[in-house]
């Protein structure tokens, strides 16, 4: 199944942003940023979540909806079948079940499963990232309260910056990113709104709808709800590994781990070289070692080791030693760590490269402030 949709509605680029359309304004009540910090605490330290989730799409020219059992374990691991659906991407049967090693997709139509290797992938929560970013970012109001599925619950409208063309949507109450291409010049006649609403007992999102309207015809509208919500109740671990059907075809993508080891102990037995005991923080685990067979120019046998907070969802950082270095001195800050130069860089992700001998290493974290230069020189040059 696709995990992203390009979905054309003819508007354009800087939409105005109206009011909401569903509820009336409320002054009473908690306040839509107090809210936005319940629900980005609860998902912080969520451990797993089930529910049925329905998503809707409508354009003038078009409706399909699907439901779907979700399981979840944040930030990697999750499990969706779909149970009902009139979208062709998704049809009746499809499984899709990811951990952190790998993602299963199974097309029944096609009897087709899509086996995905993720050996080196970095397992951020997009769904933290985007209510961390409304709370930053959109202007809110709290709209007063509604009922999803029996339950009380509160809705917030979101108003993005000015500066935001709404060209793209990442989900609060799903995992699916939409792209939507704006392209009419008409732009005083539209009016986009994007409403969450929290479950009050849970302090979870339950549905959010986004909506762009020209005048009374809708352009677009998408809407996920999720019906029968549990969360941290406990999930078999099983939930997250997929057997295809005997007589599927199987299908491969990416490049296949060597191995996937618990201690350094066992991982150096399957590389080259040794690998570094970091100081890593008290509050972090290992997790797992990852090691990858590339070719020379993309590091050759590149070992990962994987360090998360078993208390807080994508607090992770990683340690890499790869057999050729990956990265552009020319593009990245240049740093002295204990008297050897290494090299730093910002974003999204915060990394330190450095090459000692034959080796290159990595050191980065998913998370603001963590002491990346600390462990950095802890390895040094070994």
């Amino acid at each position: 199944m696709k995990r992203r949709r390009f979905l054309a509605v003819g508007a354009g680029a800087g939409v105005s942003l109206a009011g909401c359309v569903s509820y009336p304004s409320a002054d009473d009540g908690p306040s839509s940023e107090a809210l936005l910090r319940d629900a980005i605490e609860t998902r912080r330290h969520l451990n797993d979540l089930r529910a049925r989730r329905t998503l809707s799409v409508e354009t003038p020219s078009d409706a399909v909806e699907r439901t779907e059992r979700v399981v979840r374990k944040p930030p990697a691991k999750q499990r969706l079948e779909v149970l009902e659906s009139t979208d062709p991407d998704a049809p009746v049967g499809s499984v899709t079940v990811t951990n952190r090693e790998m993602t299963w997709e199974y097309n029944p139509e096609e009897e087709l499963v899509d086996i995905q290797f993720h050996g080196t992938k970095v397992d951020a929560d997009r769904t933290l990232r985007v209510l961390e970013s409304l709370l930053e970012n959109y202007r809110l109001g709290y709209e007063g309260t509604t009922t999803v599925d029996g339950r009380e619950a509160h809705v917030v409208e979101t108003r993005p910056p000015i500066e935001e063309t709404g060209r793209r949507l990442n989900l609060v109450v799903g995992d699916t990113t939409y792209a939507i291409p704006l392209s009419t010049d008409d732009l005083e006649d539209l009016a986009v709104t994007r409403t969450i609403c929290i479950d009050d007992e849970y302090r979870y999102p339950v549905r959010e709808r986004n909506e762009v309207r020209d005048g009374d015809e809708i352009r677009y509208r998408l809407t996920v709800t999720y019906e029968d919500l549990a969360i941290d109740e406990g999930v078999e671990s099983e939930t997250f590994t997929y057997q295809p059907p005997a007589d599927a075809t199987v299908v491969t993508d990416g490049t296949e781990p060597e191995g996937i080891f618990d201690s350094i102990d066992e991982a150096e037995g399957a590389v080259p070289y040794e690998l570094p005991e970091a100081a890593i923080p008290d509050a972090y685990l290992l997790d797992r070692i990852t090691v990858v067979e590339r070719a020379e120019k993309y590091g050759g046998v590149t070992t990962t080791l994987w360090y998360n907070d078993p208390n807080v969802v994508a607090r992770e950082l990683y340690v890499v030693v790869r057999e050729r270095g990956r990265f552009d001195p020319d593009v990245l800050e240049e740093i002295e760590i204990d008297g050897r130069t290494a090299y730093y860089r910002d974003g999204r992700i915060q990394s330190i490269f450095w090459d000692c001998d034959d080796l290159s290493y990595e050191v980065s974290s998913l998370v603001d402030g963590e002491p990346i230069r600390e462990i950095a020189a802890s390895i040094g040059c070994p």
